[in-house]
């Protein structure tokens, strides 16, 4: 029996003990006092790419660094399933890294991502496995050629020389190196975490050396920050003790996300307790965030190719902007230095907002930009409307009644959500329904809606016509009442 073996049966059952002592009900994400110029993200294969998306599309607030584990280019699928299967995974050589590269450069000047400028001063940590089968080398290669557009090459470290299969690594947990499956934990005798902590934030204090980190492990109620879009309903947090809330110590906030068929349900918490993470969380005051999938993500994978939203890789994308919106939570709590921070600066109000694109439900709320705002925030009649933060200057309100009139003002808010003055008012009215007549409603499976010409079908989930809609599955099985409230418009709901 190896050494390895034997601290991986150890940690095992020491997370078996724990297990049993964290069936609590999870709780809320706690605002700690975190140092925001210190905020990281890393993750292995779909999570390495949501990983590169998330510092790419928020790279103010993730200016520090990457870590990125068998993952490409950001964009690489470009909102193909047949991209992300194909060059993203097996074909690198057909990534189009220039496109790649000019896309996020346009996206930035429209404001849809942050501006690339917060990359030139990024840390990049880049890792292969020569073995790995599922992403190849070649990929990762890619994702190299691409930050060398905007992250100065002495920054960025690339990790290609160990014999590994597609898994995160590790020095003391998992299976064997060259294993290809479940957990796709596996120990190579090489602390990966470690190594990319210690690139990204410089020399750290040496890893707690005990078995159990001495901090706390928390599940936070995720749907706070998203109801479904492929996320669970909880996440986790692993808060050294000297980060506790109202502990007075400014700490650093590093984002772990996990891989294809490694979420809670897949291999329990084995992601957030054995990966190495921890350990130098504990001698290093650096809070771990977890967030996770859930059921109705695609094979337990993060959104990195659109199977929930067109907008996966920008700020708008609900993956990306829940997400945003835990790091938000977690990095809010009072500093500890005993100074009252300046006044934010007000932010001016929004100019040009225009109400266009009516139907019977649904109108197009757009506006200019805003020096100086992180996003906006859009009242219909005095109240808010938007439940995340809107990345962009357009908002497309849904649900409105038919025939009507409504008056629309959008604020501009900062990092911290703090908003500016108001807009001027804007006011639009509604279609009325279809033929002047009451909306008429339908009821069957998704899979006859499509065929009858009321919904589609894209990635294997069902979208209402018109108003884009989630209505779950495509399949026989699952049923949705549609209601046509315009000419090929229709919404989720019910006919009196």
């Amino acid at each position: 029996m190896t050494i390895a073996f034997i601290r991986a049966a150890t940690a095992s059952a020491a997370l078996a003990l724990v297990s049993l002592g964290s069936a609590s009900a999870a709780v809320n994400l706690p605002a700690l006092n975190i140092d925001k110029t210190q905020t990281t993200v890393s993750g292995l294969s779909a999570g390495g790419f949501m990983a590169v998306q998330i510092h790419v599309a928020y790279s103010a607030t993730f200016a520090k660094g990457a870590g990125i584990f068998a993952a490409g280019p950001y964009n690489c699928a470009e909102g193909s399933i047949v991209n992300a299967t194909g060059r993203c995974m097996a074909s690198p050589s057909g990534i189009p890294t220039s496109t790649l590269v000019n896309t996020t450069k346009t996206w930035a000047s429209q404001g849809l991502i942050d501006p690339v400028a917060h990359l030139q001063n990024s840390k990049v940590y880049l890792f292969s496995g020569t073995l790995d089968s599922v992403v190849k080398p070649g990929v990762v290669d890619a994702l190299r050629t691409y930050y060398g557009n905007f992250v100065p090459a002495a920054n960025i470290v690339h990790k290609k020389d160990l014999a590994a299969e597609h898994a995160l690594v590790t020095d003391d947990y998992g299976s064997g190196c060259s294993v290809k499956g479940a957990p796709f934990i596996n120990d190579c005798n090489f602390d990966l975490a470690g190594t990319m902590l210690q690139h990204l934030y410089g020399p750290l204090n040496p890893r707690n050396g005990g078995t159990l980190p001495a901090g706390n492990f928390i599940e936070f109620n995720q749907t706070e920050f998203i109801s479904s879009h492929g996320m669970g309903t909880t996440g986790w947090a692993y808060v050294p003790q000297a980060c506790q809330a109202g502990s007075g110590t400014a700490c650093r906030l590093h984002v772990v996300l996990h891989g294809c068929k490694q979420n809670l349900a897949d291999v329990q918490q084995q992601y957030v307790r054995n990966t190495g993470y921890n350990r130098w969380a504990d001698s290093n005051n650096i809070v771990m965030l977890y967030p996770q999938t859930g059921a109705g993500a695609t094979n337990s994978c993060f959104d990195w190719w659109g199977y929930d939203s067109a907008n996966y890789a920008k700020k708008s994308g609900p993956q990306m902007a829940a997400i945003k919106a835990m790091v938000d939570r977690v990095s809010s709590g009072p500093s500890g230095g005993g100074t009252t921070p300046p006044d934010p600066v007000a932010l001016p109000a929004p100019t040009g907002v225009s109400a266009s694109g009516a139907t019977a439900s649904s109108m197009a709320i757009g506006w200019n930009s805003v020096a100086g705002a992180d996003g906006y925030h859009v009242y219909r009649n005095g109240n808010k409307v938007n439940a995340l933060t809107v990345y962009g200057t357009s908002y497309n309100d849904s649900g409105l009644a038919a025939a009507t009139t409504y008056a629309w003002t959008v604020r501009a808010a900062d990092a911290q959500g703090v908003e500016g003055a108001a807009s001027a008012p804007v006011s639009g009215t509604t279609l009325a329904a279809s033929g002047g007549e009451a909306p008429t409603c339908t009821t069957a499976s998704n899979y006859a809606h499509t065929v009858a010409g009321r919904a589609y079908a894209l990635y294997g989930m069902t979208y209402a016509n018109g108003s884009g809609q989630s209505m779950g599955l495509w399949n026989i099985y699952t049923t949705k009442t549609l209601k046509k409230t315009g000419s090929n418009y229709y919404v989720i709901g019910t006919c009196p």
